[in-house]
């Protein structure tokens, strides 16, 4: 009788769990900075393989329509997560929207001053004279600026021409001699692919702090949204597997992708996947010390705040 009994207990308690419905994936919207491409490999993979469902969240990742978008639409609520730029940051936040980075997704800057290899310019001394084609006025002026003044030059050495997006076709046309903004992942294979070698000088190399290229933006008002600690989790997990396994993780990238399966992004995923922080959630509060001054100097802010106001740790 007693065993009837205990049958019957296991068997009521086995039907009322199958009655309780499975806790919901909590949503989560991520816009990106750009198009897809292979700087937002964890992103990517952390979907395709469901890390982001194992850590109990519903993510959708949005390309913008505008690039410059994101972080105002983070800073007006309307989504959750950007995916903007360090730079950015202390602009926006001297702009007045309620931003703070709260992790990181490529910790080496990408974006590099460019030239063609069998060109006029062997180094950055050769720009004298010469003209330089740009994208975004104002951090690239700051960029190239500095690059000149380490090579003994001044900004006035150099014409800029603003040819907008349009970095490579400048180039490879001879519209300009160099360009400052190209993407080092990117770009030197591009030129490579169109039958010519390209020569890229770094910023970090020639008197530009180090900087994150891209970062992970939410509103100052939801840092203690337990969501973004899950999303982190989520995106290391998924980092430490493109490192471990990057043939099969380069596979469900295309699978997710199919039109980036051509040698361009092939080369650009390998170039890229050193660059990605392995531990998203990590500050280098000095890094962004030293970036706030020299936005200063260059008077791309007013004034410096305290790393706390641009990073904050997670609470």
């Amino acid at each position: 009788m007693l065993k009837n009994t205990l049958a019957g207990a296991a068997l009521a308690c086995a039907l009322a769990l199958t009655a309780v419905p499975a806790h919901a994936a909590e949503k989560l919207t991520v816009l990106l900075d750009w198009y897809v491409n292979p700087d937002h490999a964890p992103l990517i993979i952390a979907k395709e393989k469901g890390l982001f469902e194992q850590h109990g969240l519903d993510v959708t990742l949005v390309p913008p329509a505008d690039p410059s978008a994101p972080p105002r639409l983070v800073a007006a609520g309307q989504a959750e997560i950007a995916v903007s730029y360090q730079p950015s940051l202390y602009q926006s936040v001297a702009e007045g929207l309620p931003l703070v980075r709260f992790g990181t997704l490529v910790s080496t800057p990408l974006t590099a001053l460019v030239a063609l290899k069998d060109g006029p310019v062997k180094s950055i001394a050769d720009l004298k004279g010469k003209t330089v084609g740009y994208s975004v006025a104002g951090f690239e002026d700051a960029l190239l600026g500095t690059m000149l003044t380490d090579a003994g030059l001044k900004p006035s050495d150099v014409t800029m021409i603003n040819v907008n997006f349009a970095l490579t076709p400048a180039l490879m046309a001879g519209k300009v001699d160099a360009v400052i903004g190209a993407y080092r992942n990117f770009e030197l294979t591009q030129i490579k692919l169109e039958g010519k070698e390209g020569v890229a000088f770094f910023p970090e190399e020639h008197g530009v702090p180090v900087f994150d290229e891209l970062i992970y933006v939410a509103h100052k008002d939801k840092l203690a949204d337990p969501r973004l600690k899950k999303f982190l989790a989520a995106v290391e997990d998924a980092t430490i597997y493109i490192l471990n396994h990057p043939d099969e993780a380069w596979k469900l990238f295309v699978k997710a992708n199919p039109k980036l399966d051509d040698e361009l992004n092939r080369t650009a995923w390998t170039d890229t996947l050193r660059r990605f922080a392995h531990a998203p959630a990590a500050l280098d509060s000095e890094r962004y010390a030293r970036f706030a001054t020299f936005m200063q100097q260059h008077k791309l802010i007013e004034k410096v705040e305290p790393v706390s106001t641009y990073a904050p740790v997670l609470p």
